[in-house]
């Protein structure tokens, strides 16, 4: 069994970057530390630390060993509060994470569900597919919405839900968006200004294949990662952007929008990504549960 008391102090020589300030953060005398860091070297069979001038670095296998350790010790510092939590049931914690790829507006209509609990703190996390990936089977995460399920790797140990399909609305300005434009569409998208989201987004790339099918050549004027955003700046007159109809409710908190037409055609899938822990979380069991009925 791993000794996780000099994996503890090894984590900390490494931070410190040497033996006599990792003595004085621990309130130890070097000798013990040096000892313990030896005994862990001894267990794991390799060498962890190496002399660099006036402290130590990490060797190769130090490195690996540093990185988990990173990982459970954060993970450590967390369990006071999470505990704490849960026993007097003060607070009901859901970390979500947001791929880059999906419409905001449609996961905050996903989320609705639980947006009324008690105590709630949502925390929500907004980036790259596989940067959230890590992070959910880190367990820094409760659940990952994205345009596309997990993938197929035995060591993530990931499950997916489909969540929405939803077809596809657009909006614009009433500036922009006159009976002439909606009577055209979709040929009207060549001669109106378009935003749409980024090259990354799934839904980017169904729309690309709509265009070419529809033979239309759109006049792009501004391209979005994030779908409020985008709508944000459609009120504010630039130009006319794609929705799901999933998150198309909340396009009427922004005044001044209106509808343009349907893309039946084009959907956008969002589905809930979450590692085994995740599976008996409440808060996720009540989205997954709410989106399916």
């Amino acid at each position: 069994m791993l000794n996780y008391r000099h994996l503890h102090y090894f984590w900390v020589v490494a931070k410190e970057g040497g033996f006599a300030r990792a003595a004085e953060r621990l309130d130890m005398a070097v000798q013990t530390v040096s000892a313990q860091v030896r005994e862990l070297e001894k267990s794991l069979g390799h060498q962890l630390l190496k002399p660099a001038g006036r402290g130590v670095t990490l060797t190769e296998a130090g490195q690996a060993a540093f990185a988990r350790a990173e990982e459970i010790f954060q993970l450590g510092q967390c369990l006071p509060d999470e505990v704490r939590q849960a026993a007097t049931g003060k607070v009901a914690r859901l970390a979500v994470g947001l791929s880059d790829g999906i419409s905001k507006l449609a996961a905050h209509a996903l989320l609705e569900p639980v947006l009324g609990t008690a105590q709630l703190r949502l925390v929500c996390h907004d980036g790259e597919f596989e940067q959230l990936l890590t992070e959910l089977a880190l367990h820094h995460l409760d659940v990952v919405l994205a345009g596309q399920p997990a993938p197929r790797n035995p060591n993530l140990r990931l499950g997916s839900e489909r969540l929405a399909e939803s077809s596809v609305e657009w909006y614009g300005p009433a500036a922009l968006v006159s009976k002439a434009q909606r009577d055209r569409f979709p040929q009207s998208l060549e001669d109106l200004p378009v935003l749409l989201p980024t090259g990354h987004s799934a839904l980017r790339t169904s729309l690309d294949r709509w265009f070419d099918a529809q033979s239309l050549r759109p006049r792009i004027v501004g391209e979005f990662e994030d779908s409020a955003l985008m709508a944000v700046f459609a009120a504010r007159g630039l130009g006319v952007f794609p929705v799901s109809q999933l998150g198309a409710g909340d396009v009427g908190l922004l005044r001044g929008l209106r509808l343009l037409g349907r893309s039946d055609d084009v959907k956008e899938e969002i589905h809930a990504i979450r590692s085994r822990r995740g599976l008996h979380h409440p808060l996720v069991q009540r989205i997954v549960t709410a989106a399916q009925g």
